[in-house]
């Protein structure tokens, strides 16, 4: 009998020593509104490395992106809740991608590289210090933002009081950060005795009609968000080339690729980095609501003076000596 119970025993002390090497590897869902891996993804999964996180060795990615069409978003992030994933990372695409998370589950923790505008005021979350729910992130919201956008560009065009801001229905809507901004911009044009030109843009034509008026209202500039650049990225540069047109846009990627004749902004991909940090925490147990919602800490402001030049501007050396970064 005790042959028994030890033979008994030893077995099943193996079966948890083989229960334990064939424990689950990680399942991380990584949702965006691009085509393929950009910047912010390579940073990611630089900060998953960082904390002994290999792709392919002891976690998976099922990588899911919409090419760029928002209405797709629902549909991926469905997908990826069949799939049981650990945990749902929202790239690039901003809000719109993380309340296709949000809608799509309520069990799954979600981590948002990059939510736009304000986090509770969308109602993406409950608050900053403690979100709620199943979602937390990293926001790009700084009280002192649009007011620090604008500025440069008035030091940059100083001749001009007026300044185009485009807008779209996708990101104007109460669940986006689109309103926010415009208030928070005009306030900010207030201070700084601007007039802002708000132009809706719904369409390929409707922007191109955009630039027709800011050039007609002779703007210092055109402010462009960063969904609006990711939807008309060859039309934007196409307009701004032959109306002469200075574009001021969110993010420094956006100026290496010869969009944008300026950014200033969060440093996003030290904002990817960090939500590796989130994603690490969430799989080894805490929870997504007991992670305060982190505010950037680094900023980008990048000019290029090759586009400069094509469109025939100079910028004063007073505005080139606060760039990070610029491009010749």
């Amino acid at each position: 009998m005790r042959s028994i119970v030890i033979a008994l025993v030893l077995l099943a002390l193996g079966v948890i020593a083989e229960a334990q090497q064939m424990k689950k590897i990680p399942v991380i869902g990584y949702l965006s509104q691009g085509a393929g891996r950009g910047l912010g993804d390579e940073a990611f999964r630089e900060g998953l490395k960082d904390l002994g996180w290999f792709e392919g060795k002891n976690i998976v990615i099922e990588y899911r992106g919409a090419e760029g069409k928002f209405e797709r978003l629902p549909e991926l992030a469905a997908e990826l809740v069949r799939l049981k994933v650990d945990v749902i990372v929202t790239g690039g695409g901003g809000n719109p991608v993380g309340f296709a998370a949000k809608n799509a589950t309520t069990e799954i923790p979600i981590v948002m590289a990059v939510i736009g505008g304000d986090p509770v005021g969308s109602g993406l979350v409950v608050s900053l210090a403690r979100p709620g729910g199943n979602l937390t992130g990293l926001s790009n919201l700084s009280p002192e933002l649009a007011f620090r956008r604008l500025s440069l560009v008035k030091d940059a065009f100083p001749k001009s009081p007026h300044v185009a801001f485009l807008w779209i229905p996708a990101i104007s809507d109460p669940s986006s950060p689109g309103t926010g901004r415009l208030e928070e911009t005009q306030l900010a044009a207030n201070e700084l005795k601007l007039n802002i030109l708000s132009l809706k843009v719904e369409s390929p034509d409707e922007l191109a009609r955009a630039f027709e008026n800011a050039a007609k209202q002779r703007a210092a500039a055109v402010m462009v968000p960063a969904l609006m650049v990711n939807r008309y990225q060859r039309q934007i540069l196409e307009l701004s080339l032959k109306k002469r047109l200075a574009v001021s846009c969110d993010q420094a990627l956006d100026v290496d690729r010869g969009i944008c004749l300026m950014a200033y902004g969060p440093n996003l991909p030290a904002m990817f980095r960090r939500a590796a940090t989130y994603v690490d925490k969430i799989l080894k147990g805490t929870k997504p609501s007991d992670l305060p919602v982190e505010r950037p800490m680094n900023f980008d402001f990048v000019i290029s003076l090759k586009t400069a030049k094509m469109i025939g501007v100079t910028i004063p050396p007073n505005v080139l000596v606060r760039a990070t970064k610029v491009i010749q």
